[in-house]
């Protein structure tokens, strides 16, 4: 049998000091794994140069990182409830920390492809052994803001290296550059070993995992975090292209006016966790996701102003990052047996939207000339999301609903 379900010890349970430092951990992990996402992208220019590939060969070293990153959130979940968290999590941010010196000592663009792929293996498991470790070590009235706050770490890691990596590039090279992610992520490992406390393990039946891996409520919260983080990153990817050709702005102004689509996030997702215990989760989506059709709408609309944009962006911004704590724990709530296994399939669906959506978005531009057409069409699937808010179930928590 195994022993999944958690408990937490009493004197976790009793010691804010010792809460404080479960989720400065947690924290501190989401922010070194999640910085490998993106700690790519700002020097793969200088990468190209070096190595002599395409722009297409460099989209695959984001691809290559995602697709592991997807595949290993069920599996990892699984070593996770079987393992406990804290196990898994200090063997996986080893990994990570292993593959980021591996990267630096590539010789060749295949290379950097399969430490990246190999990577992703490692980040996989950590984001849910993290969503995991706080379902367990902060559980009470406070998990909704903590899961939130683990939440926004992880959008700060990957954002903050998008601003770091090219300072670290100018100072120590791109070889330089990996060794300083990689020396974060074994910073994060070292506090875990020495410093993260420790939390007892209950026994619970985990039941069948095929009947977690079909539960239709999973799936339809799945299907909300397509159109939150998934549509996040869709609309990042796309939304310089956007403003660039509709309001003739430059690409840094663009840019600082596109990130804010993933940058409100790191306090949206904590103010998420606040709002979800006043009024309630169905409530909070609904309106999350109408922020997210009114703001596709207003992109794709073809309105040429430039407040109007912001204004949209800040709206997606809203709407992307309110969702988390509440489909989190939500998920961990309804198999508490599997509990890492069920948050990791909820990831996992809307990593697919990244991985399908982001292309569809592009190829629905290239058909129509114009990217309004795509924004039209994520506006209309957040509205199918806002409609699908009517099937959560009221059986678990319904304070929370």
């Amino acid at each position: 049998m195994a022993n999944s379900g958690v408990s937490v010890a009493p004197d976790l349970t009793n010691a804010r000091s010792v809460r404080r430092l479960a989720l400065a951990c947690a924290c501190t992990v989401g922010f070194a794994f999640s910085a490998n996402y993106t700690n790519h992208a700002p020097i793969v220019g200088a990468l190209a140069r070096q190595f002599g590939f395409n722009q297409t060969l460099a989209g695959l070293l984001t691809t290559g990182i995602f697709l592991t990153h997807a595949g290993m959130q069920v599996p990892g979940g699984h070593l996770v409830d079987r393992l406990g968290s804290r196990r898994v999590l200090i063997a996986a941010m080893a990994w990570v920390a292993l593959g980021n010196f591996a990267i630096a000592s590539s010789g060749a663009y295949w290379q950097l492809l399969f430490w990246k792929i190999f990577v992703g293996a490692g980040t996989g498991t950590c984001f849910v052994a993290g969503a995991r470790y706080i379902h367990e070590a902060l559980a009470g009235p406070g998990l909704h803001f903590a899961q939130g706050l683990y939440g926004g770490s992880i959008l700060l890691g990957s954002g903050f290296v998008i601003l770091a990596v090219p300072r670290f590039y100018v100072w120590v090279g791109w070889r330089g550059a990996f060794l300083v992610t990689a020396a974060v992520a074994g910073v994060a490992w070292a506090l875990w070993v020495f410093a993260a406390p420790r939390v007892t393990q209950a026994v619970h039946d985990a039941g069948p995992l095929r009947g977690m891996l079909l539960a239709p409520q999973l799936w339809l919260l799945g299907l909300m975090q397509m159109a939150s983080f998934g549509l996040a990153i869709v609309v990042g990817a796309w939304i310089v292209t956007l403003l660039t050709s509709s309001l003739a702005l430059r690409a840094a102004g663009a840019g600082l006016v596109g990130s804010l689509v993933l940058l409100l996030g790191i306090f949206t997702r904590p103010l998420g966790g606040v709002l979800l215990r006043r009024v309630g989760a169905r409530a909070l989506l609904t309106a999350s996701f109408l922020l997210n059709a009114a703001g596709c709408f207003a992109l794709g609309a073809g309105w040429n102003s430039l407040s109007l944009a912001i204004l949209a962006v800040g709206s997606l911004g809203i709407g992307c990052g309110l969702p988390y704590a509440a489909l989190f724990t939500r998920a961990a709530s309804i198999f508490p047996g599997r509990a890492a296994a069920a948050m990791g399939l909820v990831n996992m669906l809307g990593i697919v939207m990244i991985l399908v959506g982001a292309p569809l978005a592009g190829r629905l531009a290239d058909a129509t000339g114009s990217f309004r057409s795509s924004f039209l069409a994520l506006g209309a699937f957040s509205l199918v999301a806002c409609a699908a808010t009517v099937l959560l179930n009221r059986d678990e928590h319904p304070s929370t609903f």
